[in-house]
Protein backbone atom coordinates (compact mmCIF):
# COMPACT_ATOMS: atom_id res chain seq x y z
CA UNK A 1 0.00 0.00 0.00
CA UNK A 2 1.34 3.67 -1.09
CA UNK A 3 1.58 6.13 1.35
CA UNK A 4 -1.10 7.84 -0.01
CA UNK A 5 -3.20 5.20 -0.02
CA UNK A 6 -2.45 4.93 3.55
CA UNK A 7 -2.93 8.38 4.72
CA UNK A 8 -6.70 8.11 3.19
CA UNK A 9 -7.07 4.93 4.70
CA UNK A 10 -6.67 6.76 8.36
CA UNK A 11 -8.57 9.63 7.82
CA UNK A 12 -11.42 7.49 6.86
CA UNK A 13 -10.85 5.49 9.95
CA UNK A 14 -10.84 9.00 12.21
CA UNK A 15 -13.86 10.20 10.14
CA UNK A 16 -16.09 7.31 11.18
CA UNK A 17 -15.13 7.56 14.67
CA UNK A 18 -15.92 11.53 14.60
CA UNK A 19 -19.78 12.27 16.58
CA UNK A 20 -21.13 13.35 13.60
CA UNK A 21 -20.58 9.92 12.15
CA UNK A 22 -21.73 7.92 15.18
CA UNK A 23 -25.15 10.51 15.00
CA UNK A 24 -25.89 9.25 11.38
CA UNK A 25 -25.14 5.92 11.98
CA UNK A 26 -28.44 4.99 14.17
CA UNK A 27 -31.43 6.26 13.25
CA UNK A 28 -32.88 7.07 16.62
CA UNK A 29 -30.13 9.21 17.38
CA UNK A 30 -30.23 10.87 13.59
CA UNK A 31 -33.81 11.69 14.57
CA UNK A 32 -33.70 13.14 18.04
CA UNK A 33 -30.50 15.46 16.53
CA UNK A 34 -32.24 16.78 13.96
CA UNK A 35 -35.43 17.03 16.05
CA UNK A 36 -33.67 19.51 18.40
CA UNK A 37 -31.96 21.43 15.39
CA UNK A 38 -35.76 21.76 14.18
CA UNK A 39 -36.54 23.07 17.66
CA UNK A 40 -33.81 25.57 17.91
CA UNK A 41 -34.15 26.93 14.54
CA UNK A 42 -37.71 27.75 14.72
CA UNK A 43 -37.55 29.08 18.45
CA UNK A 44 -34.36 31.62 17.49
CA UNK A 45 -36.83 32.61 14.46
CA UNK A 46 -39.27 33.31 16.66
CA UNK A 47 -37.18 35.31 19.06
CA UNK A 48 -35.28 37.35 16.29
CA UNK A 49 -38.83 38.51 14.49
CA UNK A 50 -40.10 39.16 17.82
CA UNK A 51 -37.43 41.60 18.64
CA UNK A 52 -37.26 42.94 15.19
CA UNK A 53 -40.99 43.79 15.10
CA UNK A 54 -40.91 45.28 18.47
CA UNK A 55 -37.96 47.13 18.02
CA UNK A 56 -40.05 48.51 14.23
CA UNK A 57 -42.79 49.13 15.90
CA UNK A 58 -40.85 51.30 18.81
CA UNK A 59 -39.29 53.15 15.84
CA UNK A 60 -42.46 54.01 14.36
CA UNK A 61 -44.09 54.79 17.23
CA UNK A 62 -41.58 57.79 17.69
CA UNK A 63 -42.27 59.28 13.81
CA UNK A 64 -46.02 60.67 14.66
CA UNK A 65 -45.31 63.74 13.70
CA UNK A 66 -45.15 62.54 9.84
CA UNK A 67 -48.95 62.26 8.85
CA UNK A 68 -48.72 59.33 7.02
CA UNK A 69 -45.86 57.45 9.01
CA UNK A 70 -47.94 58.46 12.25
CA UNK A 71 -50.73 56.87 11.00
CA UNK A 72 -49.51 53.62 9.92
CA UNK A 73 -47.18 53.23 13.26
CA UNK A 74 -50.89 54.23 15.05
CA UNK A 75 -52.44 51.21 13.29
CA UNK A 76 -49.52 49.14 13.78
CA UNK A 77 -49.45 49.53 17.51
CA UNK A 78 -53.44 49.40 17.88
CA UNK A 79 -53.11 45.80 15.99
CA UNK A 80 -50.83 44.94 18.51
CA UNK A 81 -52.64 45.74 21.54
CA UNK A 82 -55.66 43.60 20.08
CA UNK A 83 -53.92 40.82 19.98
CA UNK A 84 -52.21 41.01 23.11
CA UNK A 85 -55.41 41.27 24.83
CA UNK A 86 -56.68 38.19 22.72
CA UNK A 87 -53.57 36.03 23.36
Amino acid sequence: MSDDQKRLADALEELKDHNFMKIHESPIKFIYYNLLRGLAIGLGSVVGATLLVSILVAILAQIEFIPILGNYAHQVIEIIEKLDKKG
